[in-house]
């Protein structure tokens, strides 16, 4: 039972696989497994295994066998869940389902061409998906329940590493904890008049009829991200700057909307067409220019910041706190996150521009401001803090002791997980194609499996 737990992607059963069927036609579907009142249909393997192909994963060969484990745990936790009474609300739902449609319109390009890939409306994409993303958030609250009180000690830890043979212990990179201060120079009143007074100059020029506003954008806006191109909005997407939202929901389709200003400039808005919460709009950017007086007035007060942390006057943490202008960076003290929310990174998940700063510092050194440009392309002056390096090596208790400890706690409740479903099988109905037979890891199901349960 444990390596259900060891593979993290219970969460991935359905994936794209809507997709893949799209393209393969696949064949009538069958039941192939039922927990209580939950059903496993051969699709739910089917479509994971053509998604994680897609993915580039290397499966094993026992890749069916170890998915519908997963599933058949997934929808236990999810019956016990239930009667448990947890529950997930529906705004949580909302949100993983447009954060997973981001994803997918992302890989496609665009909503249209996701739309026209999977045969399906974005809402009724996410109308496929809503049930597996609950069962899914209701089975991991209801494993969180199940491991909630589980602890770790120093002895534990130490006998978890002692067991692992040395030279099968883990062997780790040069990792680097590193955070920064930004500041970006902020552009005088009279280039931000101007910037102002350019974009009502298009806007009127579009309303007289003397250009098309695409063509416009083409030549003048300083997203070269998007260029003339459109957006594809929605109203409740928490990723879109707000002020950016209000202004293009109030438009009504080819309507303009008044010069109006967000983090990342001065804009104007065209409403192309909208559907509901829906919209798609083109727009036109315009970064106000930083002169260099600007540029030298954020280095010289990044240049105090670092002399006071040098000198011991000033934490980094409060650094950041009062002088970052990166709003998130304050919930993270200022200090880069991996996926995993980690602070220690490998060189590969840093921008290139913090790699070539780290090569010159040590653990516990602070760069000299730089001057670099932000995705957007906005000048932003940063301070660069490498807090420690790790240099490639073998695991070991002194320098890992937070990485095998995670390690040992998650045992740790594998275990607790294994015990879970030993003593709760047997009080679930539970039903199992023989075309799983073979499995070894399905055993445990098929040994609990009556037809009069």
């Amino acid at each position: 039972m444990k390596k259900a737990f060891l593979i993290t992607g219970l969460a991935c059963i359905g994936g794209l696989g809507f997709v893949q069927a799209q393209n393969h036609k696949v064949v009538a579907d069958q039941i192939v497994g039922i927990v209580g009142d939950k059903i496993v249909l051969q699709s739910d393997v089917t479509n994971s295994i053509l998604d994680a192909k897609r993915r580039g994963q290397q499966l094993p060969d026992n890749a069916e066998c170890i998915l519908m484990q997963q599933i058949l745990a997934q929808k236990a936790m999810v019956l016990q869940a239930e009667k448990d009474s947890i529950v997930v609300s529906d705004e949580d739902i909302d949100a993983k389902l447009e954060n997973q449609i981001r994803e997918f319109i992302a890989q496609y390009g665009s909503k249209e061409a996701l739309e026209q890939i999977a045969g399906r409306t974005v809402y009724q994409i996410k109308d496929d998906f809503r049930q597996s993303f609950k069962e899914k958030e209701l089975a991991r609250k209801m494993r969180d329940k199940i491991v909630e009180s589980i602890k770790i000690t120093p002895v534990e830890v130490k006998a978890f590493y002692d067991k692992i043979p040395k030279d099968q212990l883990p062997f780790y990179e040069t990792e680097v904890e590193v955070g920064e201060i930004v500041k970006y120079p902020k552009a005088n009143r009279d280039l931000e008049k101007y910037a102002m007074e350019e974009l009502n100059d298009y806007k009127k020029q579009v309303e007289n009829g003397q250009k098309k506003f695409e063509n416009l954008a083409s030549l003048y806006t300083d997203d070269k991200a998007t260029g003339a191109g459109t957006l594809n909005l929605n109203r409740n997407e928490k990723t879109w700057d707000p002020s950016f939202l209000n202004q293009a929901f109030r438009l009504k389709d080819g309507q303009i909307s008044p010069v109006f200003k967000s983090k990342f400039g001065y804009h104007i808005i065209q409403m192309v067409s909208r559907n509901g919460d829906d919209a798609v709009v083109r727009h036109i950017l315009k970064i106000p220019q930083i002169t260099d007086d600007e540029l030298n007035d954020a280095i010289k007060l990044l240049d105090s910041i670092r002399t006071q942390l040098v000198t011991g006057k000033v934490g980094f943490g409060e650094a950041v706190s009062r002088y970052t202008d990166d709003e998130n960076a304050k919930f993270t003290a200022g200090m880069h996150l991996g996926q995993d929310n980690s602070t220690f990174l490998t060189i590969d998940q840093l921008d290139k521009g913090v790699v070539v700063e780290l090569k010159n510092l040590k653990a516990g050194e602070y760069s000299k401001p730089i001057v670099t440009t932000d995705p957007t392309g906005k000048k932003v002056v940063r301070l660069i803090y490498l807090k420690t390096r790790t240099e490639p090596h073998r695991a070991n208790l002194k320098d890992d002791y937070n990485k095998m400890a995670d390690r040992a706690i998650e045992e740790k409740k594998d275990d607790a997980m294994e015990k879970w479903f030993n003593s709760k099988l047997p009080t679930f109905y539970i039903m199992l194609d023989d075309q799983y037979k073979n499995c070894q890891e399905l055993q445990p199901w098929y040994k609990n499996a009556t037809a009069d349960k």
